[in-house]
C-alpha cells in the first residue's frame, strides 16, 4: 500500500493554477523529501492532502482512504507545522496530557514524560511554555506530532531554530520513527538535511513535480559527467604517456600528471576498471575522490543545462 498517492490533483484560485494536475506516489515507511522554491505550490499541496483546503479537481488517497474520507485517517496522522502555538501557562507535560485527551489516547504520565525525553525536553517538563525558546517550542511541537505514534508524519522544517546537538538528535529520531514503519513527509530549506535523511525526493516548480527520485537517481539525471580525482605515487613521463593511451577508451577527458589524475567519466561503472588498471601497473593509490553534485546544486540548477565537465 502506498502511504500517499495523488492523481491529477489540481488547485486553482480564480484564473491562477497553483497546483497543476499533480501525480505523486509515496512508499509506505519511507522518508520523503518535498522541496520547492517559494510560490512553487508546496503549501497548497500539503493543505489539500491534510484537509485544510479542497482540491479544484483530481483526487488523492492517504493511508488507503480516499481524500473525501480524510476524517477516517486523521487519528493515524501526525503534523509538525513550521510554527507551533501553545498555551503560555501550560507546561510541556500539561500540553501533552491535553493533546492525549483530545486524541482519546490512554497514555500514562510516565509515557508522556518518555515522549518529552525523546525530544530532549526532560529538563523542561514542568516549565511553562511562555518561558520556552523557539527551539524548545519546536521540540514540543514534535512531541505533539508523534504522541499518537502516527502512520504518516508531516514535518515542516523540523530543525529550524534548533541547536546543532538537537538537530542530530532529531535526525536520529526521524530515522528511528521511519524504521518502525512510519512514513515521514519532510519539507525543509536545509537541503543537506534532506539529502542525508530522505529515501526519495520530489522538487516542485510552478505547481508541478519537476523531478523525483533518490539522490542516486537525481545525480544520474542531472550530471552528464562524473569527476574523479586520483592521488598516486610519482610516476615517470613514459608511464604518464602510457596512462593517457590506455585510459582514453574509458574516459571523456583526463589530465595526467606525475602524482595525480583528473578524469571525467560518463558512468561510475568504469571507476573500478580504472582503479584495477592502476593497480595492475603497480601504481600506488593514496586517494580516490568522486565528485558528485549535491542536492543544493541540483535544486539551484534545476531547469538549467545538466552538469558537465
Amino acid at each position: 500500500m502506498k502511504a500517499l498517492s495523488t492523481k491529477d490533483l489540481t488547485k486553482k484560485y480564480g484564473n491562477k493554477t497553483v497546483v497543476n494536475h499533480l501525480n505523486l506516489e509515496i512508499e509506505k515507511g519511507s522518508i520523503f523529501g518535498f522541496l520547492g522554491k517559494n510560490g512553487a505550490g508546496k503549501s497548497t499541496f500539503i493543505n489539500m492532502i491534510t484537509g485544510l483546503t479542497l482540491p479544484t479537481s483530481g483526487s488523492f488517497e492517504i493511508l488507503g482512504e480516499q481524500g473525501d474520507s480524510l476524517h477516517r485517517v486523521r487519528h493515524r496522522i501526525g503534523v509538525l507545522p513550521d510554527y507551533s502555538t501553545f498555551y503560555e501557562n501550560f507546561t510541556a507535560l500539561e500540553h501533552l496530557k491535553y493533546y492525549s485527551r483530545i486524541l482519546r489516547l490512554s497514555l500514562t504520565t510516565n509515557e508522556l514524560k518518555e515522549i518529552l525525553k525523546q525530544v530532549e525536553l526532560e529538563d523542561a517538563i514542568n516549565v511553562k511554555t511562555k518561558n520556552y525558546s523557539f527551539g524548545m517550542k519546536k521540540k514540543l511541537g514534535l512531541a505533539q506530532a508523534i504522541i499518537n505514534k502516527p502512520e504518516l508524519l508531516f514535518l515542516d522544517e523540523p530543525t529550524s531554530g534548533v541547536d546543532a546537538n538537537s538537530i542530530l538528535n532529531i535526525h536520529t529520531l526521524i530515522k528511528d520513527i521511519s524504521a518502525q514503519g512510519t512514513t515521514v513527509f519532510l519539507t525543509s530549506h536545509n537541503l543537506d538535511e534532506v539529502e542525508k535523511l530522505c529515501d526519495d525526493i520530489a522538487i516542485m516548480n510552478k505547481g508541478t513535480i519537476q523531478t523525483k527520485g533518490s539522490m542516486h537517481q537525481l545525480r544520474r539525471e542531472y550530471q552528464d559527467n562524473i569527476s574523479v580525482y586520483i592521488k598516486h605515487d610519482s610516476i615517470s613521463e613514459s608511464k604518464q604517456i602510457k596512462l593517457r593511451t590506455e585510459l582514453s577508451s574509458l574516459v571523456k577527458n583526463m589530465k595526467v600528471t606525475s602524482d595525480h589524475l583528473e578524469l571525467f567519466v560518463e558512468d561510475e561503472s568504469v571507476i573500478p576498471k580504472i582503479n584495477n588498471y592502476l593497480v595492475s601497473e603497480q601504481i600506488n593509490i593514496y586517494r580516490l575522490e568522486v565528485e558528485e553534485p549535491s542536492l543544493e546544486e541540483i535544486f539551484l540548477n534545476l531547469g538549467e543545462e545538466k552538469f558537465s565537465a
